[in-house]
């Protein structure tokens, strides 16, 4: 949102504002994994930036332009990326409906793409000892086969 905008919404808050508004709104028990506003910064940053439809745009031009042979390799660090790259490698490695179950399925049916790994690659135990701020990253591959 633009400038104004945000103020009209959400009033003229400085940054230490919101986080003492945050902390009082958040019941002690809930408030988990580093300071409470955490998450909602987060989340400000995320939309304002347009962050998510812009992952969606990268991701398409990527794999629209990776050769025969290429990977596109994508580390994330949060769940709503996640879904978003998940999605899309599906998308891009399904078999056609209309011929899936056949014996003998034609190369033009067949996707452009293989999953490297069907799951995710997270971090090892030595990982996080070492770099703690990897614990929310996952790793997906994706090949271009044709």
């Amino acid at each position: 949102c633009g400038n104004e905008e945000c103020q009209f919404f959400y009033g003229d808050f400085e940054a230490d504002e919101l986080v003492k508004i945050i902390e009082e709104s958040i019941p002690k028990s809930k408030q988990k994994d580093g300071h409470p506003a955490k998450r909602t910064f987060q989340a400000i940053r995320i939309e304002v930036n347009n962050e998510l439809e812009v992952l969606k745009q990268a991701l398409n031009q990527a794999l629209d332009i990776v050769d025969v042979g290429g990977r596109v390799v994508v580390i994330t660090f949060h769940s709503l990326e996640d879904r978003i790259v998940k999605n899309i490698f599906k998308e891009k490695t399904k078999i056609d409906s209309r011929v899936k179950g056949l014996p003998n399925i034609p190369d033009e049916y067949l996707p452009d793409f293989r999953l490297v790994n069907n799951k995710a690659i997270v971090p090892s135990l030595e990982e996080l000892e070492n770099n703690n701020r990897a614990r929310s990253s996952k790793l997906r591959v994706i090949e271009r086969i044709k």
